[in-house]
C-alpha cells in the first residue's frame, strides 16, 4: 500500500430538520387529548366530513372546524338552503325508520319526530315561497311530497 494523500474532499453534512419531529409529536399528542375528550360521548356519530358544494352557491367558511372525531377535525360543509332541507328531511327519514340513529343497529318509528320535521319543511315552504329559484322550489315540494308518503305508508302499517 502507498501512502497517497487523501484527496481534498469536502465533508458532506446531513441536515436534520428537527422541526417536523417536534410538530409530528405535538399533533399526536393534541390528537390523544382530543380522543380523550371525546370518549365520554360514545353515543356521537363522527361528521362524515366535508361535502360538496351545491351548484351555483357559494362556500361559506367561517375557518372553523367541527370537533376532532376518529379521523380528527373536519371542515363543516358550507351553509345553504338545500343543506338545509337536506339535513332536515335526513331527521324525518330517521323518525319514519328509514334510517338508524347513529350509535343504533336497527331503525326505530318515531312519528311525531317524523311529523315534526316534515312540518318544519312545509313551514320553509311557507315562510320562503316567490324568494326561491325555481330548482329550490321544486327541490322543496319534491322533498316534501315523499316524506309526506313515506308518513302515510308507515302511519298505516300494523
Amino acid at each position: 500500500m502507498t501512502d497517497q494523500p487523501e484527496k481534498n474532499i469536502p465533508d458532506k453534512k446531513i441536515i436534520i430538520d428537527e422541526d417536523w419531529k417536534t410538530q409530528v409529536e405535538a399533533e399526536r399528542e393534541a390528537a390523544r387529548r382530543a380522543k380523550e375528550a371525546a370518549a365520554p360521548e360514545d353515543t356521537k356519530a363522527p361528521h362524515p366530513g366535508p361535502l360538496p358544494e351545491e351548484e351555483g352557491e357559494p362556500a361559506v367558511s367561517t375557518g372553523q372546524a367541527s370537533a376532532p372525531g376518529p379521523g380528527g377535525p373536519h371542515i363543516m360543509p358550507p351553509a345553504s338552503f338545500g343543506m338545509l332541507v337536506t339535513t332536515l328531511a335526513t331527521e324525518a327519514m330517521v323518525g319514519l325508520g328509514q334510517i338508524p340513529r347513529p350509535g343504533e343497529a336497527q331503525p326505530r318509528v318515531e312519528l311525531e319526530a317524523a311529523k315534526y320535521f316534515i312540518d318544519t319543511l312545509a313551514v320553509l315552504e311557507e315562510k320562503t315561497k316567490g324568494n326561491l329559484s325555481p330548482e329550490e322550489a321544486t327541490a322543496l315540494e319534491d322533498v316534501l311530497h315523499q316524506l309526506r308518503m313515506a308518513y302515510v305508508a308507515v302511519q298505516q302499517r300494523p
